[in-house]
C-alpha cells in the first residue's frame, strides 16, 4: 500500500477507506480530504490505472475547489479500479457494490466523474440514496448532458482574455479530451467565435488549423467513434495535441499531462485546466516564465461540482448556470488580479484563496478536519 501519510498536511485527509471484494473483481478506493465546510462531494472515477496518490490528490483538488467556490461542502474523491468500457452489467454490479460498501460514510457524496456518467449515479441513488449528477428522470440535473464544467470553462475564458492581448473571436482552441468535459467546452467557446483546431481522445488527435466542426465531431464521438474518424484534418498521435500551435489549450483528460519532459512543446498563450491536475508544479512554473496564462484546475472547471451542490439543494438547471457563471467569473478576476500585480503564480494566488477560506471554516470547527 503506498504511504498515504506523506501526503497528509494540516487540512487533510480525514480519512482513506480501501475497498475489496476479490469474488467479483471489486477494488476502491475512497478518501475524504477535508470536511470543515459541510459533507463532501467528489466524483467517482473509473479507470485501470488509478491509485491511492491519484484519489489523495484529486480529492485535495476538490477541498480547494469546493472552498474557492463558497460550496457548503468539503472534499472528497473515490476511485474504482477496472475499464469503464466493460459490460453494462459487470459495470453496474462493481458499482453498486462499492456503493454498498461506503454507505456509511455520509461525509462523502458521489458525483459522476471520468469513466462514470448520469446512469452510474442512479444505481449509486438507488443503493444508498446519496449522490448527485443524476438524470433527469429521478429529478437531476444530468451535468455531463448539460455541459456544466464546459460552460464554467467558456465563462473562465472570456475573463482571462482580459489579461492576454487576443480576443475570443477568432482565437484558436486545442482541447486534449474531447469527452464529456471538452466537447462541451470546445460547443461553448464556438458559439462565441473560437475556432476549434485540434481535439484528441484516447485513439489520437485530429488538427486542421481551417477549423474543425465542433457539431460534426461531437457527433462522432456520440455515435461511439473517435476523433480520427473526423474526415477533414491531419491525423496524429494522441500526445501530438500538445504540439498543435493555438491560442488556447484546454486538457480535459487525465493528470500530469503536461509536465516538466513536455511542457516546452506547448506552443499556446493561455491554457484554461479543464481536467484536475493536469499539469505538474513545474510544467506550471515553467510555462509562467514563458508568459503563457495558466489558469489552475479548482478556479477553472468547478462548474460541474456547483452544480452538483445545486442540484443536492433541489435547485434547478437555469440556477445553476446563472451561479456557476457568477462564481467562476469572480475568482478567475480575483486571481488573475493578483497574478497581475504581484507577479504570483497563478496556482500560488488561487491557493492561498482557497486555503484561507478552508481554514476559516476549519477554525468554526470542534475538530480541525472531522
Amino acid at each position: 500500500m503506498e504511504d498515504i501519510f506523506r501526503f497528509a498536511d494540516e487540512l487533510g485527509p480525514a480519512k482513506v477507506i480501501h475497498v475489496h471484494e476479490p469474488r467479483i473483481g471489486l477494488k476502491g478506493i475512497l478518501v475524504v480530504d477535508n470536511v470543515a465546510t459541510g459533507p463532501s462531494i467528489g466524483g467517482l472515477r473509473m479507470a485501470p490505472d488509478v491509485s491511492t496518490e491519484e484519489c489523495l490528490r484529486l480529492a485535495r483538488a476538490m477541498t480547494l475547489k469546493n472552498a474557492a467556490a463558497g460550496l457548503r461542502h468539503g472534499g472528497g474523491k473515490s476511485v474504482l479500479y477496472g475499464d469503464p468500457r466493460m459490460p453494462a452489467a459487470q459495470k453496474e454490479q462493481l458499482i453498486r457494490a462499492f456503493a454498498c460498501a461506503l454507505k456509511h460514510e455520509e461525509n462523502y457524496i458521489f458525483g459522476p466523474d471520468m469513466g462514470t456518467d448520469e446512469q452510474a449515479m442512479a444505481w449509486v441513488k438507488d443503493e444508498i440514496g446519496r449522490s448527485v449528477g443524476l438524470p433527469k428522470e429521478i429529478g437531476g440535473i444530468p451535468l455531463d448532458e448539460i455541459g456544466a464544467t464546459g460552460w464554467g470553462l467558456s465563462q473562465v475564458t472570456e475573463v482571462a482574455l482580459n489579461y492576454r492581448d487576443f480576443k475570443l473571436a477568432g482565437a484558436r482552441v486545442a482541447i486534449q479530451g474531447f469527452g464529456a468535459v471538452g466537447k462541451h467546452a470546445a460547443r461553448f467557446l464556438a458559439a462565441k467565435g473560437a475556432v476549434l483546431v485540434a481535439a484528441a481522445d484516447s485513439t489520437g488527435t485530429i488538427a486542421n488549423p481551417q477549423g474543425i466542426d465542433v457539431a460534426a465531431l461531437a457527433a462522432l464521438k456520440a455515435a461511439g467513434k473517435s476523433v480520427l474518424d473526423y474526415p477533414d484534418g491531419e491525423k496524429l498521435e494522441r500526445d501530438a495535441v500538445i504540439d498543435v500551435e493555438c491560442d488556447i489549450w484546454i486538457p480535459a483528460a487525465r493528470p500530469d499531462v503536461v509536465h516538466e519532459e513536455n511542457a516546452h512543446r506547448l506552443r499556446t498563450r493561455l491554457v484554461i485546466q479543464g481536467a484536475n491536475i493536469p499539469f505538474t508544479h513545474a510544467a506550471e512554473k515553467y510555462l509562467h516564465e514563458r508568459g503563457v496564462l495558466v489558469v489552475p484546475d479548482f478556479i477553472a472547471n468547478a462548474g460541474g461540482v456547483i452544480c452538483a451542490a445545486m442540484e443536492y439543494a433541489g435547485a434547478s438547471e437555469s440556477a445553476a448556470f446563472d451561479t456557476i457563471a457568477e462564481k467562476l467569473r469572480r475568482n478567475t478576476e480575483e486571481v488573475l488580479d493578483q497574478v497581475s500585480r504581484q507577479g504570483k503564480l497563478p496556482r500560488e494566488a488561487a491557493m492561498e484563496l482557497a486555503v484561507t477560506r478552508v481554514k476559516k471554516a476549519m477554525a468554526n470547527r470542534r475538530w480541525a478536519i472531522f
